[in-house]
């Protein structure tokens, strides 16, 4: 089996099959959730364009949509170039099944985002700017927040979609520590900047 996955001619697949596993692990981890809300705004402009609807842009996240691809055609090119070698004794060359693979996993990635698209909840799929974070609560996650070195943390948009950002405090000599909550208050290039919680006060509403 471990000969069959080195074969030359086997190699973009397996690429294909480990790229799909890392992007999956880092998209559960948190780490890709922002790029792809930007990569999916910049193109939804562009989705009256019958091709990029074909092909399922603007049904699920575009990270989503390169993840069921890469399955589609790394997993389709093994299967293939294993059934080759059990029908004619070799495997398709490189540049002969890379391609042909290639273009036959487009239509099955649009029909994949078909099927999944009406299973899958909408707001998973809805790009947000990230200044509507400002003004919501977010948690550090990783790291030790100081003015000049950001820590990663946690935030939820109104549509519950979770985005990774990277915060300072706002005020000098402040320090945000790991776990502790902290309201964002701008934004400033790509970084927040925010406030303890204990620096604001928000008047009851209930009578």
């Amino acid at each position: 089996m471990l000969a069959f996955l080195l074969a030359e001619g086997n190699f973009a697949f397996v690429v294909a099959v480990l790229l799909m596993l890392l992007i999956g692990l880092v998209q559960v981890i948190g780490f890709g959730h922002d790029v792809d809300a930007d990569l999916h705004a910049d193109v939804h402009g562009d989705l009256h364009f019958d091709f990029l609807s074909w092909l399922g842009i603007g049904r699920l996240p575009l990270l989503m949509l390169i993840v069921i691809f890469l399955a589609v055609f790394g997993v389709g090119g093994l299967m293939l170039q294993q059934l080759l070698r059990d029908w004619t004794g070799a495997p398709l060359p490189m540049f002969a099944a890379v391609p042909l693979v290639g273009v036959a996993a487009l239509p099955v990635t649009g029909l994949a985002a078909r099927l999944l698209a009406p299973i899958l909840p909408r707001d998973h799929t809805t790009a947000v700017p990230l200044e509507v974070l400002i003004g919501t609560t977010a948690q550090i996650v990783t790291g030790r927040a100081s003015q000049g070195s950001p820590a990663r943390a946690r935030a939820q948009d109104h549509h519950g979609q979770v985005h990774y950002v990277m915060v300072e405090p706002d005020g000098a000599g402040q320090v945000f520590q790991e776990g502790e909550q902290v309201l964002l208050v701008r934004r400033e290039g790509e970084c927040f900047r925010a406030i303890s919680r204990g620096d604001f006060y928000l008047p009851r509403l209930d009578g």
